[in-house]
C-alpha cells in the first residue's frame, strides 16, 4: 500500500491515503475520471510489469452507494458490492447461476450481492466479462466516512 501511495503522489494527487491492504486510495484531485484511471493503470504497469486494472469513485459516488443500500438488513462482512467501470448489463442478476438463497441488486455501476449465511460456501456465478472488483459493503461504508471527514 506504501507503494500505490508513493505512485498516486508521483502523479500529483493531494491528500493521498489508503485504507487497509486491499488496494483502497484515497485522494484529492479535479482530474476527471478517465485521467486519474488512466494515470494510476500507467504507473501499475511500470510498478508491476502488467495491467492492473482501476476502478475509480468519486466521494459523492461512494456516498450513494452507501445511501442507496438495497439490502440494509443484510450484515456488512456478506454484503459484496461488485464495482465495474460502467453499468453492468440490465439483465445480469437473472443471468447469475447457481444461485442458493443470495440477493442479487443492480446499482448504478455496482452488483449489489448479499450472500447471506453462505458467503464461505456459495456457488454463485456472475457471468459477465467486464473487468471488477469488489469491496463489501462494511468497506465501502468506511470509505464513505473517511471521504466525508467521520473517520
Amino acid at each position: 500500500m506504501a507503494a500505490l501511495k508513493t505512485m498516486a503522489e508521483a502523479c500529483g494527487f493531494g491528500a493521498v491515503r489508503t485504507y487497509i491492504a486491499s488496494g483502497n486510495l484515497l485522494l484529492e484531485t479535479e482530474l476527471p475520471e478517465d485521467r486519474v484511471k488512466a494515470a494510476l493503470e500507467a504507473r501499475l504497469v511500470e510498478w508491476a510489469g502488467k495491467p492492473i486494472a482501476v476502478f475509480v469513485r468519486s466521494a459523492a459516488e461512494i456516498e450513494a452507494i452507501v445511501a442507496d443500500n438495497p439490502f440494509p438488513d443484510a450484515q456488512g462482512s456478506r454484503h459484496m458490492v461488485f464495482l465495474y467501470d460502467r453499468p453492468p448489463p440490465t439483465d445480469l442478476p437473472a443471468r447469475c447461476r447457481n444461485r442458493a438463497g443470495e440477493r442479487i441488486a443492480l446499482g448504478r455501476r455496482e452488483l449489489h450481492v448479499d450472500y447471506g449465511n453462505a458467503i464461505r460456501t456459495s456457488r454463485l456465478k456472475i457471468p459477465d466479462a467486464l473487468a471488477r472488483t469488489a469491496r463489501n459493503m462494511n468497506t465501502v461504508r468506511k470509505l464513505a466516512d473517511l471521504l466525508a471527514g467521520r473517520g
